[in-house]
């Protein structure tokens, strides 16, 4: 577990441009299943791949004009048992932090890996985010 006031900002490095921070199992369950439209659920963490690549990417990526629905995310590292409970809706895909994942209505439809996150560029991410969102959104 890391400190709250280190994880604060990276937290709210999302939070101020809209994501809701899912904090427990019952929020990730309510927000997954019963989301219409889609969602995107950002595996947030304070490695040096997401302050650089993805959460800038994740950001640049919702200056389109198809974006998902509902924006959330979770922290690995502090949030563990939401952590835990989003990737059960990841599977097939292994854990992994950072990551994101795209639903539509429910069903996983797009997912980037840390091995995707790391050692690309902000733009890199957003672009891949924006192709899924032009297909799903």
């Amino acid at each position: 577990m890391y400190p709250p006031e280190l994880v604060q900002p990276m937290k709210e490095d999302l939070t101020k441009v809209g994501f809701e921070q899912l904090l427990n199992p019952a929020q990730v369950d309510e927000t997954i299943k019963n989301a219409n439209g889609t969602l995107l659920v950002v595996v947030n963490s304070v490695c040096g791949c997401a302050a650089g690549n993805m959460r800038p990417g994740v950001k640049l990526s919702l200056n389109n004009d198809k974006k998902p629905t509902h924006l959330t995310t979770v922290f690995a590292g502090v949030d563990t048992e939401a952590v835990a409970q989003a990737r059960k809706y990841f599977l097939p895909y292994p854990p992994s932090s950072p990551s994101i994942a795209l639903f539509k209505d429910g069903k996983l439809v797009h997912f980037l890996e840390r091995h995707h996150i790391e050692g690309g560029s902000a733009q890199m991410i957003a672009d891949n985010l924006s192709e899924a969102y032009k297909e799903f959104c």
